[in-house]
């Protein structure tokens, strides 16, 4: 019995350079280096993110039963000016919470949580207060998950630990 397969690889890593400093065999590169296929980094594909980020609000506002309708200007904006260090995985868990927590038809700006400033954008902003968006975004959590702890700090991605401490810092 034969079997037929195909071996599809992703890194975001230089493969040549890593060969050339020991980190990776250069005998496994050579054996799965039959077609490379450069995609660059999402931050550089600002046409794509639109496209993609409706595709997940469509997906997620599916599969958890929300009426949402697209996106505000301001976070359609925001999404395209963030750099996207996490590519498009980042891009469908961060659409993916704010559709969780969002109780509106179209997310806001206010509906994202980003690992790190817009700073183009953020300058916009009159006042920009880091913890009461923190707080605000633990509280409708708590709420969504109708107060389970451990569902509440998944849902954040951040750990049980993490979220006591923060509901001790907000007085929660």
């Amino acid at each position: 019995t034969s079997i037929n397969v195909r071996l599809i690889c992703a890194t975001n890593t230089d493969l040549h350079t890593a060969v050339q400093d020991g980190s990776f065999r250069q005998d496994l590169l050579y054996r799965i280096n039959t077609i490379e296929i450069f995609i660059p980094p999402l931050r550089e594909r600002g046409n794509d993110i639109s496209l993609l980020a409706d595709h997940f609000l469509k997906r997620y506002s599916h599969k958890y039963k929300k009426e949402i309708e697209g996106f505000s200007r301001e976070a359609r904006q925001l999404l395209k000016q963030y750099n996207w260090p996490g590519n498009i995985r980042e891009l469908q868990h961060v659409i993916e919470r704010a559709v969780i927590l969002s109780d509106q038809k179209k997310l806001q700006y206010d509906d994202f949580m980003l690992r790190t400033p817009v700073s183009s954008y953020h300058e916009k902003e009159e006042k920009f207060n880091l913890e009461e968006l923190e707080k605000k975004t633990i509280q409708e959590a708590l709420h969504h998950c109708s107060g389970n702890l451990t569902q509440a700090a998944d849902l954040l991605g951040i750990t049980r630990t993490s979220l006591y401490r923060r509901l001790e810092k907000y007085g929660l």
